[in-house]
Order: C-alpha cells, then sequence, then structure tokens
C-alpha cells in the first residue's frame, strides 16, 4: 500500500495532510474576509455612506474591470516566468497580500467624502493588489497535486473555509453597529455619512484578520506540480489568448465563471438595499439572514465528494444550480406576504437559494487544476498562471456586472439614497436584482456547464500520460 502511494507521489499524485489542506483554504477564506466585504458593501458604502451617486459608482466598477482585464494577462504571464526564491506562487500570497490589505482598508476611508478621485485610486489600486494574490493563489491549487480526488477534497476544504469567511463579513451589519453614533430611539445608525468611522474601523479589522490568514497560508503551501525553470522562461502574454482560443474545455469554464459569478455579484451587491428598503430589516436582522446565505456551505460542500461519486460533476451542477433557481422564487413570491411570517418565509428561502449557489459556484473552482493539466497535455506547457489569469479575467467581468448592473438598474428605477422609503418602482428595480436577473443568469449558466467535456476517468487518464512522458522523458 505504502509502495503504490510512494509510486503515485512520484507521478505528481500527492496525498496533503489536514493541516495543509487548511492552510491552503485559508488563503481563500482571507480573500473573502478582503474581497467579499468589498464586492458585497462597497456599492452600499459609497451610495450611503461616501456620497457617490449609482450612476457614478456603476461607471467606476465598469472602468475598473476594464482595467482588470489589460492587468490580469500581465499578471498571468509574470508570475508563471518568474521563480521567487518563497516559492512560483506562494509568495505573492505575502508580496500582494501587504498592499491589498492596505488598500481595502483605504477604500472604506470617508476622508474624502465623496471624491470620485481618491475613490478611483483606492479601487484601482486594490483590484490590481487583488489580482497579485488571486491569480498565484489559483495557480498554488493545481501546484500541490495532480490527483482529482485530492484535488476535490482540497476544493472542499478550501470553500469550507472561503464560506467562513463570507459568514464573517456578512456579519459585517453587527460589527457596524458596536462602532456606528445612535439614533434618538436607540438604533444604532449604519447606513449614514454619519456611520463612516464605524465602516473604517470594521474594514481595518476584517483586512489584518486577512492578512494572517494569508500568512498562514504561505507557510502551510509547499509546491510540489510547477513548470521548470527553463519553460518559465518563454512565458509571454500572448500564451493566454492562445490558451483560451486551443483549450476547449477552458473557454467553457471561463465563460461559465463569467455567467456565475454575475449571478452571484448582482445578488450580493442588491441584497443590503434588499434587506433595507424592501424588508425594513435591522441589523441584526440583516446578518441573520446574510449569514443564511453562508451557513450551506458548512452542511453541503463536506458531502460534494460523495455526491459528485454518486451523480457525477454535470449531475451536481445541474442539481444545485436548479435548486438556486428554485429558492430565488421562492424568495421573489414570500417577499409580497404582509406578515411577521414574512422574514422567517424570506430565510428559508435564502437557505434553499443559498445551498444551490455555494455547491455549484464552490465546485467549480475544482475544474481549474483540470483545464491547466488538459492545457498541459496538449501542449506540453504547464502554464498554471497563465490560466488563472484568464479564468480571473472572466470571473472579474461577472463581478464587474455585480457592479455596473445594480448601479445602472437603481439609477434606472430612481433610488434615492436619502429616502427611508423608496418608491414602489425602485423597490421592484431590487427585487429584479436579487431574484429575477440572477435567475436568468442560473439558467444560462446551465446550458454552458452542458458542454464540460472533461469527465473524472478522462483528466485522471491525462495526468497519467502526462506524468509518464517526464518520467520516459
Amino acid at each position: 500500500m505504502a509502495q503504490n502511494q510512494n509510486a503515485n507521489e512520484a507521478k505528481g499524485f500527492y496525498k496533503l495532510s489536514w493541516l495543509q489542506r487548511i492552510g491552503f483554504g485559508s488563503g481563500d477564506m482571507a480573500q473573502n474576509l478582503i474581497y467579499q466585504t468589498v464586492s458585497i458593501w462597497l456599492l452600499f458604502f459609497y451610495t450611503n455612506v461616501y456620497g457617490i451617486s449609482p450612476a457614478a459608482a456603476a461607471l467606476m466598477f465598469l472602468i475598473v474591470r476594464l482595467v482588470d482585464v489589460i492587468w490580469d494577462p500581465l499578471v498571468g504571464a509574470f508570475v508563471d516566468k518568474s521563480n521567487p526564491k518563497w516559492g512560483k506562487y506562494r509568495s505573492w500570497l505575502i508580496l500582494g497580500g501587504i498592499p491589498l490589505s492596505g488598500l481595502a482598508i483605504l477604500c472604506f476611508w470617508n476622508g474624502f467624502s465623496g471624491s470620485l478621485v481618491y475613490a478611483y485610486i483606492t479601487y484601482v489600486g486594490m483590484s490590481m493588489c487583488y489580482t497579485l494574490v488571486n491569480v498565484p493563489y489559483g495557480a498554488l491549487n493545481s501546484s500541490l497535486t495532480r490527483d482529482t480526488e485530492e484535488i476535490t477534497v482540497l476544493t472542499s476544504t478550501r470553500m469550507f473555509m472561503a464560506n467562513l469567511g463570507a459568514l464573517i463579513v456578512k456579519s459585517l451589519p453587527m460589527v457596524i453597529a458596536l462602532f456606528a453614533p445612535m439614533a434618538a430611539d436607540g438604533t444604532a445608525i449604519t447606513d449614514k455619512p454619519e456611520s463612516a468611522t464605524a465602516w473604517f474601523i470594521t474594514m481595518t479589522i476584517f483586512a489584518l484578520a486577512g492578512l494572517v490568514l494569508l500568512i498562514f497560508s504561505f507557510s502551510q503551501c509547499k509546491e510540489k506540480v510547477v513548470m521548470d525553470a527553463k519553460e518559465s522562461e518563454n512565458v509571454k502574454v500572448s500564451d493566454l489568448w492562445m490558451e483560451f482560443l486551443r483549450n476547449r474545455p477552458l473557454r467553457v469554464l471561463a465563460f461559465f465563471f463569467i455567467t456565475a459569478f454575475a449571478m452571484m455579484s448582482i445578488g450580493n451587491a442588491a441584497d443590503a438595499y434588499f434587506m433595507t428598503y424592501n424588508v425594513g430589516a435591522t441589523p441584526m436582522m440583516t446578518t441573520a439572514f446574510m449569514w443564511l446565505g453562508t451557513i450551506p456551505a458548512f452542511i453541503f460542500m463536506p458531502l460534494v465528494p460523495a455526491i459528485k461519486r454518486k451523480i457525477g460533476k454535470k449531475g451536481m451542477f445541474y442539481l444545485f444550480l436548479g435548486t438556486a433557481v428554485a429558492g430565488m422564487a421562492l424568495m421573489y413570491t414570500f417577499v409580497s406576504i404582509e406578515s411577521l411570517k414574512q422574514f422567517w418565509l424570506l430565510c428559508i428561502a435564502q437557505f434553499v437559494k443559498s445551498t444551490g449557489i455555494i455547491v455549484a459556484t464552490g465546485y467549480m473552482w475544482a475544474l481549474v487544476p483540470e483545464v491547466v493539466s488538459y492545457g498541459e497535455y496538449t501542449s506540453g506547457r504547464r502554464i498554471a498562471g497563465i490560466v488563472n489569469a484568464l479564468t480571473g479575467i472572466f470571473f472579474k467581468a461577472g463581478m464587474a456586472l455585480g457592479g455596473v448592473v445594480p448601479g445602472l438598474v437603481l439609477s434606472i428605477v430612481g433610488f434615492d439614497a436619502a429616502l427611508s422609503q423608496q418608491t414602489a418602482l425602485a423597490e421592484q428595480g431590487i427585487l429584479w436584482l436579487v431574484c429575477v436577473i440572477p435567475a436568468v443568469l442560473l439558467f444560462v449558466a446551465m446550458w454552458i456547464i452542458s458542454k464540460y467535456e472533461l469527465e473524472d476517468d478522462v483528466i485522471d487518464k491525462i495526468n497519467r500520460e502526462i506524468e509518464n512522458r517526464s518520467l520516459n522523458a
């Protein structure tokens, strides 16, 4: 048994310890504490606290993502080409993590209230530093092992840790309330300019905690399956587009990423508005509702390996994407109920919706090492940084929609942050952002993933062929 395991590890099929799996997952938990806070809350902070109009914020989110389209390929090529002494990919958890944390904090500073110049500088800088962390971190997954079963467990652990970070991020209304000024009725003011200091303190806590986790992740990850230094010298930015054109599974995954992240980002950006204006929730209620957007991860992500073995990759995607659509339909129905039961019914709908989204979008990260291996099998080059830069471009394009679409819809329906009660049209616009538009994108995602062709037996055969080539070379 030990002899077989040693033979497999000689071919790159490494088994990882639980400390290594948790260490790797801590990197995603860190990025959630920092970047998901930005993704979910920055638009709300800009419109309600910092003083930017929804239309101006939407334009800013679009421009930042256009910068990413140029920046991400440069980072992907640079990461694959370089060989820092601390590790090809893991080094960037520190080198990019420190400025990422600092700029994320500055994004939530109100020292230049309403200044678009300051908002652009800090948001663009933060997004560029996030790429310096996220692209190498994504490549780190495929550098730890070729074993598909191990990658499934590693991805489940990663998403468990990521959602633990997301659970903390979704507690933000309660954390802000601890530092926020009080209104005359004794409630905390969390959605007005007066609460700016509370937002800044909260982001500082989250960002510093994220930096500590990035350092821990760096300490536990050891790269074992990487391109050799000689091959690294020949990596070019143009390799990204060449890989995209010739790697069909990568194209399928890339379009799935843009659709999935658009769906998540639009819904996440709208949740704060939905709870504030459609539901009239307190900070405690908002936190409980958003927790239910994460709690299913702790129940279902550990079951992913068993579910996948039972119904296959595509079956699992269809099942959970369909579950998410059902949850959105329930939410759209329940929000119209005028009674004390409304909030609890919405919580049920949120749990159903989130169960589907978390499993489907969590497991998609396990497909990235597969398309890396497919690219290596067909071209002889393992350019994990390039591949992760490409997926990064597409998921950021999806996230761009998460900033642009809500801002545009809010502007079109006449949202006014100065009003405590929005018009019926504005409330309907918010509901479309939470339920209808994401549901349409989920149906598109189902169609896209139906085109993915790398089943487990196929990718296992590809990985073994790659290692046999290496041993016979």
